[in-house]
């Protein structure tokens, strides 16, 4: 038969079970005070700080120096010297440059179906206005090369076009805008130097 329980015996049970509670959440906030004051006290090369991760000091491991890039628009390294024309191939692009070898200005062109070999060429003729070989009215014409009788030279088409030529066609101009037109009309005279490189 089960005994039944007295009041007094059901408060002592119940005072023991709020005692071990109380000793349960002193001890819970007792490791806690504890953990934090070890943090708080810990030499600053084994703290850690959450959500922040150790780095490597300066002094520990040189950080290596990036390799400087080549400029994409820097003028041909191996174009010469002194005030000149450069044009080169592979890029589709025109430089001109000043006699201490400083870009005065530079451009993109549309290169010609015949391409004048690399080497150093001569600005041999001029024309402000002509019909182009392949139909197109064209300025400020600077002719410096020849391949198999066909003429070579920097033009604009006057109505600013650059279209992709006819790549069956034997045409030599290499066209570029109006206004890269301009300033290669008034930079390149007769004689000046063009040096094309691949």
């Amino acid at each position: 038969m089960r005994q039944r329980q007295s009041k007094g015996e059901f408060t002592v049970a119940r005072g023991s079970s709020g005692i071990v509670a109380g000793l349960t959440a002193a001890a819970v906030a007792a490791v806690a005070f504890l953990a934090y004051q070890a943090s708080a006290n810990a030499p600053a090369s084994v703290a850690s700080t959450p959500g922040k991760k150790p780095t490597a000091s300066a002094s520990a491991q040189p950080s290596a120096k990036p390799k400087p890039t080549a400029d994409p628009l820097a003028v041909p390294a191996a174009s010469g010297k002194g005030e000149r024309v450069v044009y080169a191939l592979a890029d589709r692009r025109v430089w001109l440059v000043s006699g201490d070898n400083e870009a005065i200005r530079t451009f993109t062109v549309m290169p010609s179906p015949v391409s004048p070999p690399p080497g150093v060429h001569k600005v041999t003729s001029r024309s402000g206005t002509v019909q182009g070989s392949d139909g197109v009215p064209i300025e400020h014409v600077v002719r410096f090369a020849n391949v198999d009788e066909v003429a070579i030279g920097f033009s604009a088409a006057q109505d600013g076009s650059m279209a992709t030529p006819d790549p069956t066609s034997k045409t030599g101009g290499v066209r570029m805008k109006r206004a890269d037109g301009k300033a290669m009309w008034t930079f390149a005279t007769v004689g000046a130097k063009v040096v094309v490189v691949p």
